[in-house]
């Protein structure tokens, strides 16, 4: 289970506080696993005090198994969240690939390349799970805070870049409300 803190301002670029997963031990029975993330989330939520919290939309899997252990974990975070008066977003997994590349049908190894674009180096070893809570986090911010800044690195390819079909400046034309 990946996780994402972040600060984010109106019009600044959100900052990335903690990045991280949390491994859950495969010998503890299914429910215990459950306690452990739900104690887990409220830690961090006592340690960070965050204003809300964005989880991604479960999406169709063909092992329904593995859906209901997902859709239960998702439960025990959003209720971790709502016992602390927490609002709770969701998106889905397209939306949060859109928000930050500007391609919806980005793959997983795009999607950290681009945030490792907008919030600079990553932390060793991560997941591919807490990449994905980071993009929902940063997805969370932008669709919550308005237009940001893009950093410099970025702000320059987008606009002085010369070649057809870059996708950061197909981005910033069908999403001019990000430039500020």
């Amino acid at each position: 289970m990946g996780y994402a803190i972040l600060e984010a301002k109106a019009n600044q670029q959100p900052n990335p506080i903690e990045i991280g997963q949390f491994k859950l031990d495969t010998k503890r029975q299914h429910f215990e696993r459950l306690l452990d993330i739900h104690q887990y989330i409220l830690n961090l939520i006592e340690l960070h005090n965050p204003n809300e919290l964005a989880i991604e939309a479960p999406f169709f899997g063909k092992n329904v198994q593995s859906m209901l252990k997902l859709g239960r974990a998702q439960g025990v975070i959003i209720a971790a969240a709502l016992s602390r008066q927490l609002p709770v977003f969701e998106y889905a997994p397209r939306e949060v690939k859109q928000a930050i590349t500007g391609r919806g049908g980005a793959s997983k190894e795009q999607l950290a390349i681009m945030l490792k674009h907008l919030v600079g180096d990553l932390p060793m070893g991560l997941t591919e799970d807490a990449t994905d809570a980071l993009g929902v986090a940063i997805c969370h911010a932008y669709r919550s805070s308005g237009p940001v800044e893009l950093p410099p690195k970025i702000k320059n390819k987008a606009i002085g870049g010369k070649k057809k079909g870059n996708a950061w400046a197909n981005f910033l034309q069908q999403n001019p409300d990000r430039l500020t």
